[in-house]
């Protein structure tokens, strides 16, 4: 029981640990920046599920197409990478897509043969309806940031996003 109770605890981590979330000076409380990020984040998504239901799109199928109009064909594993999406979410998704013409795939599926996937007319269409809702939703006003706020903040979430996505998976060694 006093082996659980320690790990409920923070797994034996001593108080002042270096490797542990700092506390705000003024108030004492633990700054927890991953828990605020995945606070926001269920925020955030609920607004751009808002946002994009406006545009006849979703959050992940925005993403598809944003990623496939620079006129790459991608495959459906590279689109799971460059949407941080489990690969077996992405067969449904692109599916939904191609039957509702936004999509097509280049040549037929088979087996062992990965076909490319390239956004159709009407999948520019819906994207570019969907663009300038996006891009009013992340107006630093909208934020409460400042303009000169916003790239050292996007700069600063990449690099978090960057160091927990190395090679794959959480560097343990924090």
């Amino acid at each position: 029981m006093a082996a659980v109770t320690a790990r409920a605890e923070g797994a034996g981590i001593a108080p002042g640990d270096p490797h542990t979330a700092p506390r705000d000076a003024d108030s004492g409380e633990e700054l927890l920046v991953l828990w605020e990020l995945v606070q926001t984040a269920h925020v955030a998504s609920r607004a751009f599920r808002a946002t994009f239901a406006a545009a006849g799109l979703g959050p992940t199928q925005f993403g598809v197409l944003a990623c496939l109009a620079d006129g790459d064909d991608l495959t459906k594993t590279q689109l799971a990478h460059a949407l941080m999406v489990r690969p077996q979410s992405i067969d449904p998704l692109v599916e939904s897509l191609i039957r509702a013409g936004l999509v097509a795939r280049d040549g037929p599926a088979r087996r062992g043969q990965a076909a490319g996937i390239s956004i159709t007319p009407l999948g520019l269409d819906r994207l570019a309806a969907a663009r300038p809702l996006v891009s009013r939703l992340n107006a630093p006003e909208r934020l409460g940031l400042e303009t000169g706020e916003i790239a050292p903040l996007v700069r600063h979430l990449r690099g978090i996003r960057d160091r927990l996505t190395r090679d794959g998976e959480f560097d343990e060694g924090l």
